[in-house]
């Protein structure tokens, strides 16, 4: 149980009968949190933001319910996979995505071939939220999904790996970890400082200042695993895998129980510890060390292990699919359909069964 209203954001692929990527802007007919993303084999699913773990997993639950009955009765299916496996070579769908396209280049390849989870949190202590969130970068591993990127079997979490590094040096600063913060007001700076850039970039290729600004507030333009979303308002975390909604909800309790927790204890840093009136987060640059650990190796990790047990996590809670999809080095076409398919019903029975069992409770809860 978590007090702080929580809602996700979940991307899936949408395959056919055979496995192969299509458009699925049609299913985004069937359900008004169901919506496009900015290539055709993409939708994202979303909740409302909920206050408890067990209406989380039933507004999670009947939405993708919906989805894959929809997507049934057109022929398709629904996959909760970080990566396509192999490569998605769609184009942008709307005017957004046409910017990216542009101002990326070559680049925006890996966002193409990623698909992450997102977990919103309510506002209040934001600093320490923001901050929190940051330190909790290795907790990925407890759900990366997918080991291949474009077909070659590479980080524990590909898209990981893909989405931060994939764009080119010019870009990172705009998906890579960023710094803990010392102030909120520190926070904002970063993103209109980034926001200006962006918008440099994007007129160097001829893209001209007013589209920008007609089409991204500077919010839209950091697309790092911590954001501050002013509008809704939300600290927003993007650091996960899309992967199955039963470890989602798991994973948004965990890290919800966590937040909360920032509402009595304060945050510190050094040794990382959670108590009962502090929670002491490691030095950046431990945990930026810590976070690639995680990236390529997952719970593999002796020390990923040890750093989430230390934050009141429970690894062997955890079932990440990556472990699932070992394999050849080079995937073929018709191995990644298999795989996508074999993946779609392992969604369907995760859905089914979502709701089933106890709700678990934190000793942090208000």
């Amino acid at each position: 149980m978590y007090t702080l209203s929580t809602g996700v954001e979940v991307e899936l692929w949408v395959v056919d009968e055979i496995g192969r990527l299509c458009d699925g802007t049609d299913i985004t007919d069937a359900h008004r949190r169901i919506e496009p993303e900015f290539i055709d084999p993409l939708i994202e699913v979303k909740t409302e933001p909920h206050t408890s773990e067990l209406d989380l997993r039933r507004d999670l639950r009947s939405t993708l319910r919906t989805g894959i009955r929809a997507a049934k009765a057109v022929g398709k299916r629904l996959v909760p996979l970080g990566t396509p496996l192999t490569a998605s070579d769609a184009e942008a769908n709307c005017d957004r995505g046409r910017i990216f396209e542009t101002v990326y280049g070559s680049g925006v390849q890996s966002a193409k071939n990623c698909a992450g989870t997102h977990i919103h949190f309510e506002q209040e202590a934001v600093v320490d939220q923001l901050n929190l969130l940051t330190a909790l970068d290795p907790a990925l591993a407890l759900v990366s999904s997918s080991p291949y990127y474009i077909g070659e079997r590479g980080a524990n979490s590909s898209r990981a790996l893909a989405y931060r590094t994939g764009c080119g040096d010019e870009f990172r600063c705009f998906t890579e970890l960023w710094d803990y913060a010392d102030s909120l007001e520190e926070w904002r700076e970063r993103v209109d400082e980034k926001y200006d850039r962006f918008k440099r970039l994007a007129a160097d290729r001829g893209v001209s200042h007013d589209t920008v600004e007609t089409l991204f507030e500077p919010e839209d333009t950091v697309l790092n695993p911590v954001r501050l979303r002013e509008c809704q308002p939300t600290v927003e975390w993007r650091a996960p895998d899309s992967t199955l909604p039963s470890q989602i909800s798991q994973l948004a309790s965990d890290v919800g129980n966590l937040i909360s927790h920032t509402r009595t204890a304060t945050v510190e840093y050094g040794t990382p510890e959670v108590g009962a009136d502090r929670i002491r987060l490691p030095e950046f640059e431990t945990l930026r060390d810590l976070s690639w650990q995680a990236i390529k190796s997952g719970l593999e990790s002796p020390d990923v292990r040890s750093y989430l047990r230390n934050l009141d996590f429970d690894p062997s809670a955890y079932e990440p699919l990556s472990t699932r999809l070992d394999g050849p080095q080079q995937l073929s076409d018709a191995e990644a359909r298999a795989r996508r398919l074999q993946q779609a019903d392992r969604l369907q029975a995760d859905v089914q069964k979502l709701t089933r069992g106890g709700t678990r409770y934190s000793m942090y809860s208000a």
